[in-house]
């Protein structure tokens, strides 16, 4: 869709430009949802391609995904032996069931910015123990748990100005078991419920996303058995967290929330 209102870009962008950042502007990366619709309000677009970020970057330390980083790109990874979630990883791209096309343009960072509760970028950082690096228009940055970035649908912590630089997956995290359950009302559907479960030596992490507002972790020092898995969903869990739209009540998303939990503990727990 063309965007009529836009009166300039910026495809060369430094932080000075993030510094005279006023009502108007918008960050754009894959433009894929950006392009999507009308956007009214719109004069200015600040090309985030023109930073020339690596899409990704391995090392000791873990993962280091720019928020530039397609879909694409982080799905192709070769993963060195001692992570063993490539398949997580490329469960959660598939989750965005896009085309080719979307594929090679939608970013992480986009995913992760918009917000939407199904966005399994969203549920693949959180799920990893991700930790998103922010630039502040001041030239600084502060960082925050990918868990903790979307705040409710449509909704996160970044301030006006504010741009999600990367998000790193710790060595940690990336060495974990893990777990996938996802399920839409239609077979290519956006996520009525993405539940992740992440194992590591002493302790064990549930992240519930897309049946819920926004990303719910549980944490534990082992496995929970089925039932006190489920009560411990429900207890962190309240009705006005699931979500409601015509993707899925919030009673289907409850049930099938604790039925894959329960998979889930039965995967991983004792004598899986």
């Amino acid at each position: 869709m063309d965007l009529n209102t836009i009166t300039s870009v910026i495809e060369a962008p430094t932080r000075a430009d993030q510094a005279a950042w006023q009502p108007g502007d918008a960050w754009l990366a894959g433009g894929t949802w950006l392009f999507s619709e009308p956007q009214p309000h719109l004069r200015r677009l600040v090309d985030l391609a023109g930073f020339g970020w690596e899409p990704l970057r391995a090392d000791a330390t873990g993962l280091e995904i720019a928020a530039t980083c397609t879909l694409a790109q982080l799905h192709a990874l070769p993963l060195p032996p001692q992570w063993p979630v490539g398949p997580l990883i490329r469960d959660c791209c598939h989750a965005l069931l896009g085309s080719f096309k979307i594929w090679n343009e939608a970013t992480v960072g986009g995913n992760l910015c918009l917000s939407l509760p199904p966005g399994p970028m969203i549920s693949l950082t959180a799920a990893l123990d991700g930790v998103c690096t922010i630039w502040t228009p001041d030239g600084g940055h502060r960082q925050v748990p990918a868990a903790a970035f979307v705040t409710g649908p449509r909704a996160n912590v970044l301030a006006p100005g504010e741009l999600l630089r990367s998000i790193h997956l710790p060595d940690r995290a990336l060495r974990a078991t893990t777990a996938f359950r996802q399920i839409s009302l239609s077979p290519h559907g956006r996520s009525a419920a993405l539940l992740v479960g992440a194992r590591t030596p002493g302790s064990f992490a549930l992240t519930v996303t897309a049946s819920t507002v926004r990303p719910v972790q549980l944490r534990f020092p082992a496995v929970p058995g089925p039932d006190a898995l489920a009560a411990a969903v429900d207890q962190a869990i309240g009705p006005p967290l699931y979500y409601d739209d015509v993707h899925g009540s919030p009673a289907w998303r409850r049930h099938m929330t604790l039925r894959f939990a329960e998979e889930i503990s039965r995967e991983l727990g004792p004598g899986a």
